[in-house]
């Protein structure tokens, strides 16, 4: 008996134990219900295969997405001090920092690109919603203000991709003022005749959309993209009405005159490049 549960049973125990399975091998498409391994989803950058929805995409892939390789060059942004409020919740803020730091290797939410998307050489800036969602602090705000002056010294139109859920909390009324800012930024840009596009992506909230989101020469909006201010839940309980199905979808914001394109993601870059080709510049 001994020699059975000691020796006999562990040997096939470990011959039918099950391997583990990693995490995050399937994702649980929200539109169609449709299961996805994450190869198939990362080869179809991130759009369901059955149904076309557009899951959020990184920073990093969207850069990849529109610049081949070798024809871009990061812009360093300004280091600036962290945690101008000295802000504690259950975590201190620097912290929170240090955090997403580390894990997507990065300063802030914002990500600044010198490249050419073919022949049409741009200054390009995109939105991290990876890290703190995307939010628009201090260095998000001078990080934009400083890809206006860029394109404005080199005379290049300015694209920026949007996603983000607003201002910053963490950061009190100076994120706020982030949004002033970014305008005057914007400003800058069309006191000097400089083509300004946004792309707006899944998701584009809160005080981004109050700012520099929507004042763009011609504004892109990708796919089922969410789009607004407040939440829709938050306007319902406000204004006691049922609102539409669609409400703050790229799709219900083109409709009503807010945006000038919406675009399927396979076909953004081609799109983004037929604009700057018929800009008179």
């Amino acid at each position: 008996m001994n020699w059975l549960t000691n020796f006999v049973k562990p040997k096939l125990t470990a011959l039918v134990k099950r391997k583990e399975v990693p995490r995050n091998l399937w994702n649980n498409c929200p539109s169609c219900g449709n299961m996805l391994h994450h190869k198939e989803l990362k080869e179809n950058i991130r759009i369901c295969s059955n149904c076309e929805y557009h899951f959020r995409m990184s920073a990093e892939d969207r850069i990849k997405l529109i610049f081949d390789e070798g024809n871009y060059k990061e812009i360093e942004l300004d280091t600036i001090s962290d945690d101008p409020i000295n802000f504690n919740d259950k975590k201190k803020y620097k912290d929170r920092l240090k955090e997403y730091r580390k894990k997507t290797s990065r300063k802030d939410a914002y990500i600044l690109i010198h490249g050419s998307i073919e022949d049409k050489e741009i200054i390009c800036g995109f939105m991290n919603f990876e890290f703190m969602g995307g939010s628009m602090g201090r260095a998000v705000g001078g990080s934009i203000i400083k890809g206006a002056k860029i394109a404005v010294e080199k005379k290049l139109p300015y694209i920026i991709f949007t996603s983000s859920g607003g201002a910053r909390m963490q950061e009190g009324i100076i994120s706020l003022m982030q949004m002033p800012r970014t305008i005057a930024g914007i400003d800058l840009l069309n006191q000097n005749n400089i083509p300004y596009i946004v792309v707006l992506t899944e998701p584009t909230t809160g005080g981004v959309t109050a700012s520099f989101a929507m004042l763009g020469d011609i504004t892109i909006a990708e796919r089922g993209a969410t789009i607004g201010f407040a939440g829709k839940r938050v306007i319902q309980d406000t204004i006691r009405e049922e609102l539409p199905i669609d409400f703050q979808k790229a799709e219900y914001l083109k409709e009503h005159g807010m945006v000038d394109i919406v675009c399927h993601r396979k076909q953004l870059k081609n799109t983004l490049y037929k604009v700057l080709r018929h800009i008179s510049f």
